[in-house]
């Protein structure tokens, strides 16, 4: 974990800065890039509802792959407030999926380090980083990932939600407590991958520059990290996230319908689609998140007792 490279003359972070660190860093980076992942679950959600597909610049239509193009669209078309359906309920669960992935990630990487140079192998790295990911999605991420996918595909429709609890109500109504988890697999898959990547791909960063005496302490140097790691997942873990938008749409299909009709879609390259908007959003949110869990652990670490 990041509060735990320089170990030989610093104690461990304890479970609570963890928690709390990670929770804080995720709220902080889903508020502030959500418009982008609002274009990006548009753009990866079917488009039925455009009257126009051959107009490029419909928010709904595929075509329009320009994240800023989208989000100025949608803005002026439906208003700012627009671009933040299904906020909350993302925040909500970034404040766990963070929390839980860098606790998690924490316990495991000091169970594996090693003990004299508190470094991982980047296998391990990604190990580590995978089975945390397992841990949020089923704790936090899909259901809360469910929620806003219903809510932003809902506002092409019928506009039948008029919050997220409402959403929450309906869709437990009409198909049960299982129902918040459509999209289980899709997201478990995501969650595993994108946190391994993401994670492995921070702390190799941090165990490179700790083994070469490079500063890890400046605020451009930690967001140049998160901002790569962020880079990498977001190449590597595309398919599962438009396997994931589109199995938790409003109605609901299961992980074989959504592959399948993502392949009718546009073939292989369609399972690629919303990746400019993804990266639009990832290379600021690595670099937000893993900035903020550092600022924020360097805050709370010396009320529980831990040096960094």
């Amino acid at each position: 974990m990041p509060a735990n490279y320089e170990r030989s003359n610093a104690g461990k972070t304890p479970p609570i800065v963890s928690l709390l660190a990670g929770g804080i860093a995720g709220s902080i980076e889903c508020a502030a890039t959500y418009p982008f992942e609002f274009a990006k679950t548009r753009v990866q959600l079917r488009h039925e509802a455009s009257s126009n597909p051959s107009n490029p610049s419909n928010p709904l239509n595929p075509q329009s792959r320009n994240p800023f193009r989208v989000i100025s669209t949608v803005a002026r078309n439906e208003g700012p407030s627009a671009l933040y359906r299904g906020l909350s309920p993302m925040v909500v669960g970034s404040f766990g999926k963070d929390a839980v992935r860098f606790l998690t990630f924490d316990y495991i990487k000091t169970s594996f380090a090693d003990p004299d140079t508190g470094s991982l192998s980047p296998l391990r790295n990604l190990l580590a980083g995978m089975t945390s990911g397992v841990f949020a999605s089923a704790t936090a991420v899909t259901p809360t990932e469910r929620i806003k996918t219903a809510l932003i595909d809902d506002a092409r429709h019928a506009k039948k939600f008029r919050s997220a609890p409402h959403a929450i109500q309906l869709i437990y109504r009409e198909t049960g407590f299982l129902g918040l988890y459509r999209g289980f697999v899709g997201t478990t898959l995501k969650q595993a991958s994108a946190t391994a990547f993401r994670m492995g791909t921070y702390n190799t960063l941090k165990d490179f520059e700790a083994q070469h005496d490079i500063s890890q302490q400046g605020v451009l140097v930690q967001f140049a990290n998160g901002s790569v790691a962020g880079v990498t997942t977001t190449l590597a873990t595309q398919p599962f996230d438009t396997i994931k938008t589109r199995s938790q749409s409003k109605e609901g299909v299961s992980t074989v319908e959504a592959v399948k009709g993502i392949w009718n879609d546009g073939g292989i390259r369609a399972f690629w689609r919303g990746t400019t908007m993804r990266l639009g959003r990832t290379i600021f949110a690595g670099g937000i998140l893993f900035t903020s869990y550092e600022q924020v652990a360097k805050l709370l670490n010396p009320m529980f007792g831990a040096t960094r």
